[in-house]
């Protein structure tokens, strides 16, 4: 049985065993003679020696040794030595016949070559043998199926060295990362000290720089408005200037546009008619609006408002106010507009005898407080004050009626809120709850608010307004919070800390459910007298 050395598919290695393509030549079609001289004649063809080189006249090389060495010469040169050996080897079994064939060369006797072939056989045998372990070993022996993967044992070096330059290589790559890495961070220690250094660095200079390009695109009537103005008798230390700048809103600067339509008119002459407009810039942060040098209309047919205190709780005649900026042309309209569809603000105070009329009255001991219990925390010491968004004006003459003023600050959403006010012989003060109070530090005796300081408002502009309102308040003095709206999750998550943190003294806190939409919308209502601590 012969063995079958398995190759590659691409045919690298030619095997050696019957289904092999060498196996005709080395066997079934080896010559009948000449074969070791063939063989031989192959070896000494690859080493590069004519024929008859050596002074041994050979007989021609058989085309079988050809189609040997072609074979063998497409493959590694350790298959093309075993080619040759193997058809020295597989000759030598038939050399006595052969010998005895041959004409050319004598026939010597078999007592003394038996000896000499016997050890060539051998010696071929050991030198065969230690050719195909080189070939097993060499790395083709991969390719064959029945023996184990072939270790390149002598590549162990090479394979140590490549070892040792990756680690080298992934040594370096690691200390140019702890190079980056300390790079960084002191880039960023840089860039954090560059940024404090700019925040240190005063800005007067570029907030200068930067007002007075946008004034210089300014013309007309409004460049004149913004200013700044030379002081007529120079500098004084009370400005620190000898420049005067009129006050306005810093946001104004954001709505060049409107406040230019704003300050379009004729010098000395009658103001637009613009309520609506110029409040809208205001609710815009344009506030306060710069000054204008015009008439504004004046109603047709004035009346004289009623005298006081008849005028606290009488409705004042149509003729006091102008109508153009109103839905309502006359207060009949918004008496009656509480039964009509849709949203209005304060949609039933301008029916003072309504439930107006009974605001604050009394005291029922949960949401609604009763201004007398509310002055008897003080016993007589609330003289003055503010009610923020206080609509008509109802708590502003409640409190009248007991000897305390109050400054009503109100918006005119669709109605002459702040005329009516006046009209009731109360101070209105037009300002939006974005816009800080303005009275000094310590000097109020109490803070009414009810229902316009609710959740509709950002917390951050909230706690901004409630500080403020701490800081008008003198100490003891009371803030009035009125029916405060919000959500059952924001109450506890949000406000109650935010009212911790002002700092307030609570005299009386209460909430209690919203229920005219729904249990399910979740809606609370919170009132509270806090006082503003002493010491």
């Amino acid at each position: 049985m012969s063995r079958t050395v398995h190759t590659r598919e691409d045919g690298e290695g030619a095997g050696w065993g019957e289904g092999s393509e060498l196996w005709p030549l080395v066997v079934a079609g080896r010559p009948a003679s000449n074969g070791a001289t063939a063989a031989v004649r192959c070896a000494r063809e690859e080493e590069g020696i004519e024929n008859g080189a050596a002074g041994v006249l050979d007989p021609p090389l058989p085309p079988q040794c050809f189609r040997l060495k072609q074979l063998a010469l497409g493959k590694r040169r350790n298959i093309g030595l075993v080619a040759d050996f193997v058809c020295i080897f597989f000759d030598l079994g038939h050399r006595e016949e052969e010998m005895g064939s041959m004409d050319d060369y004598p026939r010597k006797p078999s007592q003394s070559q038996s000896p000499m072939r016997s050890k060539l056989k051998i010696m071929l045998v050991l030198v065969l043998t230690n050719l195909l372990s080189i070939y097993l070993f060499s790395g083709s022996s991969g390719r064959i199926n029945w023996l184990p993967p072939a270790a390149h044992l002598w590549d162990s070096g090479a394979l140590l060295r490549e070892l040792n330059e990756t680690q080298g290589l992934l040594s370096a790559s690691q200390a140019e990362v702890m190079l980056l890495s300390r790079r960084l961070s002191t880039t960023n220690t840089l860039l954090e000290t560059l940024l404090t250094d700019i925040g240190k660095a005063p800005r007067d200079e570029a907030a200068e720089q930067d007002l007075e390009a946008w004034a210089h695109q300014l013309t007309g009537e409004l460049k004149l408005a913004v200013g700044p103005h030379k002081l007529p008798l120079g500098y004084t230390p009370n400005l620190g200037s000898d420049e005067l700048y009129p006050t306005l809103g810093t946001a104004c600067r954001r709505y060049q546009e409107e406040l230019t339509q704003y300050m379009s008119y004729e010098v000395g002459g009658e103001c637009p008619s613009d309520e609506a407009f110029a409040q809208r810039l205001m609710l815009k942060g344009c506030e306060p609006l710069p000054r204008r040098r015009c008439h504004p209309k004046s109603p047709v047919g004035y009346v004289e408002p009623t005298p006081f205190p008849e005028s606290l709780w009488s409705i004042p005649p149509d003729a006091s106010i102008t109508w153009d900026a109103y839905t309502c042309k006359n207060y009949a309209c918004l008496v009656h507009r509480k039964m009509e569809k849709g949203t209005y603000d304060c949609k039933d105070c301008f029916d003072l005898s309504g439930r107006e009329k009974d605001r604050w009255r009394y005291d029922n001991g949960e949401l609604d407080y009763g201004i007398d219990e509310v002055l008897e925390a003080k016993h007589g010491r609330v003289r003055i004050g503010l009610d923020i968004g206080g609509g008509t004006g109802s708590f502003a003459a409640r409190m009248r009626e007991r000897n305390v003023t109050i400054v009503t600050s109100t918006m005119n959403f669709d109605g002459p809120f702040n005329n009516f006010i006046a009209s009731r012989g109360l101070l209105p003060l037009h300002i939006s709850v974005a816009h800080r109070l303005p009275f000094f530090d310590n000097t109020l005796d109490i803070v009414h608010s009810m229902h316009v300081l609710s959740n509709w408002i950002p917390d951050a502009m909230l706690e901004f307004a409630l500080f403020d309102i701490y800081r008008v308040l003198r100490p003891g003095g009371l803030f009035w919070l009125d029916h405060f709206f919000c959500l059952g999750t924001q109450l506890n998550a949000t406000y109650v800390p935010m009212f911790e943190r002002i700092g307030f003294k609570k005299l009386r806190w209460s909430a209690g459910r919203k229920l005219d939409r729904g249990l399910d919308k979740n809606e609370w209502y919170l009132s509270a007298l806090l006082e503003k601590p002493t010491t």
